[in-house]
């Protein structure tokens, strides 16, 4: 510890003297007084003040004083100038990972699914409408299959899919009569799996009418004692299904967020491209609640001109900008009318931004310094990529941003698209960047300007991640422990946290190489990794 000048003149007038008996030696040397004891760490401004990037690994911060239980913590948030969230997640505009059922798991427990793009203009609306049109506890599209299948059919769809429960309607489809239902009660001791399932399935079927509310269709379900309750239309076709697993799972979701209309939210990517105006226009049709403009780095005359036509043709929609890293890119989103902003340029676990074209910044400074201009005028931040853990996503919340946008973190869970494989006995789902070749082939191309070259450099990967099982349980997880680190930080909001921010009460410190593996599991000879979900 260096002493100034004033300090050191105090101590030289003091008394030296022997120290007593439970006394440190040299206590002499220490300031006499309390207010020469500063406040440990740095701010925020402190931290970020030096001319090297820094990602969230790079620091932490201090512990607060804790007068409030974690089930205080509040963790809503304002998403963009006018939508508020109950948790700071979004899931990302990827096609491995937000289609229908990711954006209905993420509205239902608080945050927000953006659905990807790289689709037909149809496909993207109709999996918007699906969401929009989502009622808790029904299933609109329930796998169906014919009289002459036959049980291996029925283990095949509960190996792909996780269920066996299936209706069973004349021709197989839900355009004709629903006809019975077969279950694993009714083939578990089959051992001829060539058996059709004509000869297995329920015909003794109890139904509600379509329309029924989910309130009424459970009291049918508790009296039937039934595990399935079919809804069909007065032509005898299946439009919809209530399962008693699903019920019990979903029965309340208080965080859910929805429109005015008591719809769930959700969010469609566009490109600056000019077909971009009809899928906007279409998504608007079946009340999309915001547009992210996809594009990897958002700083361009296409961006602005089309933030311009969406606040104008289309008022009623925010808008969510970017990808920008810098002050400079977000001023100029921002006057052209931006909502929120997406922070993020290269930190994705698949993305090789940063190594292949030289540009872009380390996600903790970017995510810093945009929202310390941002905060300004009103608009959130959002953090796009660099977040693996609790952490992480704390870290972001502590340096300035309103919502964390995952990829990885969500792209092995049962609500993403794609079907699950083993490798190594390890059971896994396919994730891709949107830059890779792989991605840019099926149309992710058009967020990297590249649409109209012959030779695409990619700047992503594919690869795949580990299951991380079904989103309702992989999210409460995640915030009960983003509650536990806000009651460390000693903040019981996110409002709080972005006070004590930029007053300077919250504190940092930058963390050594060696300070963050000594952080982390070391000195063993094996170990176990926590599951990241709930048990």
């Amino acid at each position: 510890m260096s002493l100034t000048t004033h300090d050191k003149d105090r101590i030289d007038d003091r008394p030296f003297r022997e120290p007593g008996p439970g006394e440190m030696p040299a206590r002499d040397l220490i300031p006499e007084h309390e207010d020469d004891f500063g406040p440990d760490g740095c701010s925020g401004a402190e931290l970020f003040n030096g001319r090297t990037g820094l990602t969230y690994r790079d620091y932490l911060v201090l512990p607060g004083y804790i007068d409030f239980h974690p089930s205080e913590v509040v963790l809503d948030t304002y998403m963009t100038r006018n939508i508020r969230l109950q948790y700071p997640i979004v899931s990302s505009p990827m096609d491995t990972v937000t289609e229908d059922q990711m954006a209905i798991a993420m509205a239902l427990l608080g945050g927000i699914g953006i659905i990807h793009y790289n689709n037909s203009v149809e496909e993207q609306t109709r999996l918007v409408e699906k969401v929009k049109r989502f009622k808790n506890g029904f299933i609109s599209d329930p796998i169906v299959l014919s009289p002459d299948h036959r049980i291996s059919d029925l283990h095949a769809i509960k190996q792909k899919y996780g269920f066996s429960g299936i209706p069973i309607t004349e021709d197989g489809t839900r355009s004709s009569r629903l006809i019975g239902i077969v279950t694993n009660r009714d083939v578990d001791l089959e051992s001829d799996l060539e058996l059709r399932l004509r000869d297995v399935m329920t015909t003794d079927l109890i139904t509600a009418p379509e329309g029924m509310e989910l309130k009424e269709a459970n009291r049918i379900l508790k009296g039937s004692k039934k595990g399935k309750l079919p809804l069909i239309n007065d032509k005898g076709q299946l439009v919809a299904l209530i399962c008693r697993s699903d019920l019990k799972k979903h029965s309340e979701f208080p965080a859910a967020s929805k429109d005015s209309r008591k719809r769930l939210r959700v969010g469609g990517a566009v490109s600056t491209q000019l077909e971009s105006r009809e899928r906007v226009a279409e998504l608007a049709r079946v009340g999309v609640d915001v547009i992210v403009i996809d594009s990897a780095q958002g700083n361009s005359r296409y961006q602005m001109e089309m933030i311009r036509y969406l606040k104008k043709t289309h008022p009623e929609i925010d808008v969510i900008a970017g990808n920008v890293v810098t002050v400079d890119q977000a001023r100029n989103l921002i006057r052209c009318g931006a909502d929120a902003l997406r922070i993020g340029m290269g930190p994705g676990s698949i993305c090789i931004t940063q190594d292949t074209m030289a540009v872009g910044r380390a996600q903790a400074t970017a995510v810093y310094e945009t929202a310390r201009y941002a905060f300004r005028y009103g608009v959130p931040v959002m953090a796009d990529g660099g977040i693996s853990n609790i952490g992480d996503i704390a870290n972001a919340l502590a340096i300035g941003a309103s919502t964390t946008m995952m990829g990885s973190m969500f792209a092995g869970t049962h609500e993403a698209p794609g079907e699950y494989f083993y490798e190594n006995g390890v059971r896994l789902k396919r994730y891709r960047g949107m830059a890779s070749l792989e991605a840019m082939e099926a149309g992710g191309k058009k967020r990297y300007f590249s649409e109209d070259q012959n030779i695409k450099v990619a700047q992503g990967v594919s690869g795949a991640v580990v299951d991380k099982g079904s989103m309702f349980n992989f999210v409460p997880y995640l915030m009960q422990g983003l509650r536990l680190s806000f009651q460390d930080m000693g903040y019981r909001s996110i409002v709080d946290l972005h006070r004590g921010l930029y007053e300077g009460s919250l504190r940092f410190e930058r963390r050594t190489l060696s300070a963050q593996a000594q952080g982390s599991v070391h000195g063993l000879y094996s170990y176990k990794s926590p599951s990241m979900t709930a048990q």
